[in-house]
């Protein structure tokens, strides 16, 4: 019966510990193929808890008369661990959503115009997301022009995403669960399948292959995105979260509180910034540093002419589809210049009468590009 005990105690200890090590950023854990053993850990969670608990209830009182000190501290240190581990070390324990996403217009908002935004336009209206804030928040829940969308950033991969939260049609609702190969991954509520923010992708479970629609959006200072948009709305802070906005202020230059989100000044080095482009099947990544040289780049993603633009704040870049491969578009003062037609950052030429069709464009680590895009190209 004292084996028993300390069975349970052992595998108590042992399971909480893989439960989280497999899907939080802990040494070796994101680096290995172990998705599949992860949610198989976390969905039976309650059996494995109930018979590790069982074994411990089993053999206590005898282990106890034997040596309660013993007993005690093991205990102790068993409660320890399982508080740890699901109440301060797991995703949703350290990362909470805004108790109230407050927009305001720029005449009313206290957020820096230097700041780095993931913005999204849709019809008549437009929003800007701070960095800073959604970098901690991982997901922030609004809605723009009547459509629900899913704000999403992981700082360890530096990718920022909208999403619209639905499932074959239908609302859902997502909590972030870990990470996979340094990805945060978020859970949804009704079938508790797991989905990668890098690209809306259901990793496993019952909707494994399916993929959230993604929307467009850019990535800019806010000083440039509200030239582009004066009647965007911007998201202001939590005052709940201060403390910890004021950690992320210098994310977005670059340099993080950890050699997770710390970036590498050099080029083609696991945490240099690129920009990816990826249409149909096709995949293509950009050096920023190459990109901050040339500010214009006119290629090609597979079978289609593409060109990415980088403005002058060296922060704020857009790409779009080119006609062919002879068309060539030149960079004038943050404008493109296509034969005699001028095109602003938005795609809208000077006279509003024809526009360029947008590409979403991803700034994003090296490490996270090449992972969630195999065959991708180097430009």
């Amino acid at each position: 019966m004292k084996k028993l005990f300390l069975v349970g105690v052992i595998g108590l200890i042992l399971f909480e510990i893989a439960n989280v090590y497999f899907i939080m950023p802990m040494p070796g854990s994101q680096r290995m193929r172990s998705i599949e053993f992860a949610y198989f850990l976390y969905s039976y969670r309650w059996f494995f808890r109930l018979t590790f608990g069982l074994l411990i209830l089993l053999g206590f009182l005898k282990a106890y008369k034997s040596n309660r000190w013993v007993v005690l501290v093991m205990t102790l240190v068993a409660v320890g661990v399982c508080y740890m581990l699901n109440f301060r070390m797991a995703a949703d324990a350290m990362f909470y959503q805004p108790g109230q996403v407050l927009m305001k217009h720029s005449q009313d908002s206290k957020v820096k115009k230097d700041k780095l935004i993931l913005g999204i336009a849709i019809g008549n209206e437009a929003k800007a997301y701070p960095i800073q804030f959604i970098g901690y928040h991982h997901q922030v829940l609004d809605s723009i022009s009547g459509k629900p969308i899913m704000v999403t950033y992981c700082t360890v991969c530096r990718t920022g995403r909208i999403f619209e939260p639905t499932i074959n049609g239908k609302p859902e609702t997502f909590r972030l669960v870990g990470m996979d190969h340094f990805n945060a991954m978020f859970e949804d509520q009704t079938t508790k399948s797991w989905w990668r923010q890098a690209n809306g992708e259901s990793l496993i479970g019952k909707l494994q292959g399916t993929l959230l629609p993604e929307l467009d959006a850019q990535q800019m200072s806010l000083q440039k995105w509200l030239a582009l948009y004066p009647h965007s709305k911007i998201m202001q802070a939590d005052t709940n979260f201060n403390e910890t906005y004021e950690k992320m202020k210098k994310y977005e230059l670059g340099h993080g509180n950890s050699d997770l989100t710390k970036t590498d000044s050099l080029s083609w080095k696991d945490k240099s910034w690129v920009v990816g482009i990826k249409i149909k099947d096709a995949s293509k990544a950009f050096d920023w540093n190459r990109l901050k040289n040339e500010r214009i780049i006119n290629d090609k993603v597979g079978h289609q002419p593409v060109v990415l633009v980088l403005a002058a704040d060296n922060k704020s870049f857009v790409a779009f589809e080119r006609t062919s491969i002879f068309q060539k578009i030149t960079l004038r003062n943050d404008s493109l210049v296509v034969g005699k037609n001028v095109y602003d950052m938005k795609g809208i030429s000077e006279d509003k009468s024809t526009s360029l069709k947008k590409i979403n464009a991803y700034q994003e680590f090296w490490h996270s590009w090449k992972t969630f895009n195999p065959g991708t190209q180097k430009y």
